[in-house]
Parts: C-alpha cells; structure tokens; sequence
C-alpha cells in the first residue's frame, strides 16, 4: 500500500537525480525496463504527497546511435548533436510513462548562465514552483544541445544540487551505478565496507574517493561527494545508491530505510538570496580586505566598509557580484557590491563619513551583512 501524508501538512520537495548508467542497457541505448522502474519510484513519491523534480541524463547516450555512431561521441560538436537528436526521445518516453499513471511532465534545460542571472534565476524558480503547483513533473537537463564548455555544469550531480538548492528541497536523492559510498572501491576489493550515514563531507573524503566513471556516464563517486556536499551545506539532505528492486524504494530512501549512503543536511541559515550568491553567481570582481574587515565579516557578523578595503580588482558596478580575499589573497567569501569598482579605488581606506563628502548617497557599506555569505560554500571562480 503506497504511503499518504496527512493532508494540510507542508509538502516536502524530493530533487532525484538519474544517471545515464541506471536509464541505459549495456549497448548505451536507453532501457525501458529501467526508465519506467525509476518513473514508478516518483510515482509512490508523489502519491505519499512529495512534490518531486527529476534531474535526467541519458540525452547523448539516447541520440548517439541514431547519428550512426557506435559509441558516444568524443568532440563537443558530436557531443551536442547527439543530445539533440537524444534529448527529444528521452523527454517523449517520460511522457509516455508518465501520463499512463495518470501524471504530467514538462521539459525544462538549463544552462549555467541560466542561475548566474538573478533575474534568471528567479525565474526558474517560478517556473519550476508554478509546474509543481500544478502536480506537473519537471524533467530538467542541462541544454547539452547549445551549451559549450565554459557554460557547461559538466555533469547532472552539480546541476540536480543547484537546482536542490534553488528549491530549497528537503531532498536529493543522486541515483547511480554504485551502492553509495564504501570505505574502498567496491569494484576493486570485494571486502569494501558500505558507509551508510555521514554528518559532513570534507575535502579529505572527496579526495580519497576513487573518481572511476562508466563508459557511457559523464560523473564519479568523486563528482557525487563534491555535489552532494553543496546540496547539504544549502540545507538540503542526500541520499546516493543504486535503485532498489522495490517500486516504493525512493519512498524508503527519504523515509530513512534505504541501502545507500545518506549525507545529513546542515542547518538552513542562509536566505534564497544569499545561496544563490553562495552558490550560482559568478564575480565580476574582486576585493582585498584588511585584518580588520576580515574578523568583522567572520567573526562578528558585520558588514564590508570603505575603510577596511585595501585593494580593488577589476572593473564592476553597483549590484554586481564580488568576490572577497583576506590581505594574503586568500578567499573569504562574496556579496553584492552597493558601489561600483571606480568609486572603492577612489574611497577604499576611508571612513564612511568621508565618503559621504564626494559621494553623499553612497550606502555606509560597500557589502552589507544581508548580501554577504563565506567562503564556506563559496568556491572562487573570479579570474
């Protein structure tokens, strides 16, 4: 019997994650046994009253035997027109599959550039929340058909984490090939431990992670740790494993009872605004700041003034976002800048008050504590 939530009860959000080895048979083309399994596991989610978003590949492995070739194509070029060709295909089957369990679903690609736009970003947002208010599932790839390498996640598990975290889900479940995680290659020593629970990941364990992938999949174990790590640091828990012979086994996945690996969440202490700051945005810039700026910004919970900048990197306007580093270089986190970058060079070292005499509506921060998060889940992309 499938399990009801009470109604009244606030909806919960699962984000699954599928990769192409668990939708594709041993020649690379897409297995609808597989395919209508892990549809059959959104279904008993939906039905126990879970608003579900599912993050598909597959697209390149469902279109590279129609181009005639006999393996997936290696260049960007062949890569994009496989997708092309696959990504209608894949897309048509979730219909299908859906919509004989009486449920609709929705294409929606994404890019990178996508989530770097703040108004973009609000409005995948609203779109997503508008298809789920309406019991619609999204089905969401990256747009493998137009994007190129420097807009380019790389591979689902970043994408299912930030679109985790745009959400605000409660879940992501990451399903792939491998069991979760072990305490060694379970392919290479058959006595490999399962790791059933982790508090954290830290950088430790992603480097001690074997990053080995599947011939037809583009993300490891290793790409797993590293998304998954972003998806709890926003508040959001993960699950990663294999999917289980059980049509309900993504229900006993977020129930608690499932047989891989469950990451816990940190606590949700930062604002929608703050985590796409955190996580989505790319700096147009960059900000040197003293010793003093540095204990106020980490320690005291203040925000960035003139005063305590010493050098500017750059060239950048008011709303833009910047990226913070201590006087070694070091990166401490990123914000949203209230002056452009000709204004800090002009005012960096000074006392509010005096900015005010050659710039009297100028803001008393440059960062105000409100568009501020730390480089503990921030990673420097300013170049």
């Amino acid at each position: 019997m499938v399990e009801r939530r009470l109604i009244g009860m606030d909806r919960q959000t699962v984000v699954v994650k599928i990769g192409t080895s668990s939708l594709t048979d041993e020649r690379g083309q897409l297995d609808e046994n597989r395919l209508n399994h892990h549809v059959n596991g959104v279904f008993h989610l939906r039905e126990a009253g879970f608003r579900v978003v599912v993050v598909s590949s597959g697209a390149i492995a469902a279109g590279f035997h129609e181009l005639g070739l006999s393996s997936r194509p290696r260049t960007l070029a062949g890569k994009q027109a496989a997708a092309a060709v696959g990504q209608g295909a894949l897309v048509q089957r979730y219909r299908e599959l859906f919509a004989a369990k009486g449920a609709g679903c929705a294409q929606v690609l994404l890019t990178r550039s996508d989530l770097e736009s703040r108004g973009r970003y609000l409005n995948a947002l609203a779109t997503l929340n508008y298809l789920l208010e309406r019991e619609v599932v999204p089905v969401i790839n990256e747009n493998d058909s137009v994007a190129v390498d420097e807009i380019r996640w790389g591979d689902n598990d970043t994408l299912a984490s930030l679109v985790a975290g745009l959400l605000q889900a409660d879940w992501l479940l990451l399903v792939t090939n491998t069991n979760g995680l072990y305490t060694d290659n379970p392919h290479k020593h058959p006595d490999a431990r399962p790791i059933r629970r982790l508090d954290r990941i830290d950088e430790a364990l992603i480097q001690q992670v074997d990053g080995s992938k599947s011939l037809l999949g583009s993300g490891g174990m290793r790409s797993k740790l590293v998304a998954a790590r972003l998806a709890a640091e926003t508040g959001v828990k993960v699950h990663i494993g294999t999917a289980g012979s059980e049509p309900e086994w993504m229900l006993r996945a977020v129930r608690g009872r499932g047989d891989g690996t469950t990451i816990e969440a940190a606590p949700r202490h930062v604002s929608r605004k703050q985590q796409w700051i955190a996580a989505h945005s790319t700096p147009a810039g960059r900000l040197q700041v003293d010793e003093g700026a540095v204990h106020a910004l980490l320690e005291k919970g203040g925000s960035l003034l003139p005063c305590g900048i010493i050098a500017v990197e750059g060239v950048f306007f008011e709303g833009d976002i910047v990226e913070v580093t201590d006087p070694k270089g070091i990166p401490i986190g990123r914000g949203v800048t209230r002056y452009p970058s000709v204004l800090i060079d002009q005012v960096k070292g000074w006392q509010s008050t005096t900015v005010k005499g050659i710039a009297p509506d100028a803001p008393e921060e440059v960062i105000h504590r409100d568009d501020w998060v730390t480089a503990v889940v921030t990673e420097s992309s300013c170049s």
